[in-house]
């Protein structure tokens, strides 16, 4: 079973994601913030994070980088309400993006793909 990082600092998303990738056989763990989230993803070890961009302290395409350095095979898909984030350079460093939405469909997509990619590579 896949576990999947949530870091979103809207608690309805957080429990809306959590409650729909749940409910498709992941494992969901989520975090509020970009506090000590390479910390984080080191113990609880998940296959895949789902990043939101804009949170109040924390610029997830920052951390973006910060995942990248340190996690480099660990897919993220960025996960945001506006779409102007695709014209920043750091964006690239993802490996999908969403923009938030009530329907998921979307998101599973990314993830089923995401994982799928990510366990071709590991055999």
């Amino acid at each position: 079973m896949a576990k999947i990082l949530v870091v979103d600092d809207e608690e309805h998303i957080r429990l809306l994601y959590s409650e729909e990738l749940s409910e498709e056989g992941y494992e969901v763990i989520t975090a509020d913030s970009g506090y000590k989230l390479l910390e984080k993803i080191e113990k609880e070890k998940p296959d895949l994070v789902i990043l939101d961009i804009k949170m109040v302290d924390y610029n997830g395409l920052d951390l973006l980088q910060d995942i990248r350095a340190k996690f480099f095979d660990l897919p993220v898909i960025l996960s945001t309400a506006y779409d102007t984030f695709k014209e920043d350079i750091k964006s690239i460093a993802a490996d999908y993006y969403v923009v938030k939405s009530f329907d998921l469909t979307e998101l599973k997509n990314k993830i089923a793909m995401a994982l799928e990619a990510k366990y071709s590579q590991e055999e």
